[in-house]
């Protein structure tokens, strides 16, 4: 996606500004590098209006969206690199790992699942060097959305997982999946699927498997292309487990995850102070703490499929 659709998107227009003040203003360059245009994003501009940066006034956004294609990450990073920006946020493993790859001088304020067990960093309280964000722990979330798919189906003996195994968290995610599944005498199988056009593929495969319920791994591919994966498991009545609230509005049936509006909103305070003279090396990688449950019981009724009383209490959002 072009700049210009980015910035219209965001609401990002600016106000008129009279030219000597905009003269005197620094305008502070920041690339945004990302699946695609989300909420998520939407915010973190917002905040960062807050904070007193407009674009076209002192801040100019950079987005480059691979759009599923996660072998676009590195040229996309080196293309920020080469201009060059100010700073670079990140949304995803793919698209920090790139940065990180790319740049050692650039400050990158990233947003994803475990940095430490992908390699990131070292150190989540002193990253070092030019990277430090938000961590959403997906590695310790896959369990607990393998605990709620118990919760639903007490007889649940067959769990597919539908993941990119491209991604280096899948890995770092299975380390403690498979035991957990184990522990339940739950049979894991996973379903690979690396670009959008491995994914109607891996669909149908994983639904002629038939397993009791399915995992989608926290992953930003899939979720580029979540409307066609929710609606699959809608067809084959597969009860499924999503891990971003953005499945919830695509008829996804349980999202658990952390609020990841609240983890950009949070990363626009680190980029006004980076951008103010703090080092990324000072900033420590924080762990997201707000966390959502979310049952579409309209799902559920259309798949013939009872949720528990007790599941639906412990629900943070419930869709009717």
């Amino acid at each position: 996606m072009r700049r210009r659709s980015f910035i219209t998107l965001l609401g990002g227009a600016a106000v008129a500004w009279p030219l000597r003040a905009r003269a005197q203003q620094r305008v502070h360059v920041v690339g945004v590098l990302a699946s695609q245009l989300l909420p998520p994003l939407q915010r973190f501009e917002r905040k960062l209006r807050e904070y007193g940066y407009i674009e076209g006034q002192n801040v100019r956004f950079v987005p480059r969206f691979a759009e599923g294609r996660d072998d676009r990450y590195p040229a996309m990073a080196a293309e920020l690199v080469a201009l060059p920006v100010d700073l670079i946020v990140t949304w995803g493993t793919p698209a920090a790992l790139a940065a990180k790859q790319a740049t050692s001088s650039i400050p990158v304020v990233m947003a994803l699942g475990d940095p430490v067990s992908v390699g990131i960093v070292s150190n989540l309280a002193r990253p070092n060097g030019n990277i430090t964000g938000f961590a959403t722990q997906n590695v310790d979330l896959d369990g607990k959305r393998l605990d709620l798919l118990k919760d639903l189906l007490p007889h649940l003996s067959r769990v597919a997982m539908l993941a990119n195994a491209a991604n280096p968290m899948v890995d770092a995610s299975l380390r403690t999946l498979r035991p957990a599944a184990e522990q339940l005498r739950i049979k894991l199988d996973i379903f690979d699927a690396r670009s959008s056009a491995e994914i109607e593929t891996a669909l149908q495969r994983l639904n002629d498997a038939r397993p009791d319920g399915v995992l989608v791994a926290p992953d930003l591919l899939l979720l580029t292309q979540r409307s066609e994966i929710t609606a699959a498991f809608a067809k084959y009545r597969l009860p499924a487990v999503y891990p971003f609230r953005e499945y919830a509005g695509v008829g996804g049936l349980m999202i658990h995850g952390a609020n990841l509006g609240i983890l950009f909103e949070r990363a626009a305070g680190y980029v006004d102070r980076i951008l103010k003279g703090a080092k990324p090396a000072d900033l420590p990688i924080q762990l997201v703490t707000e966390f959502e449950l979310i049952i579409n019981l309209r799902t559920a009724s259309n798949m013939g499929l009872a949720i528990p009383p007790a599941l639906i209490a412990r629900a943070d959002e419930v869709i009717e």
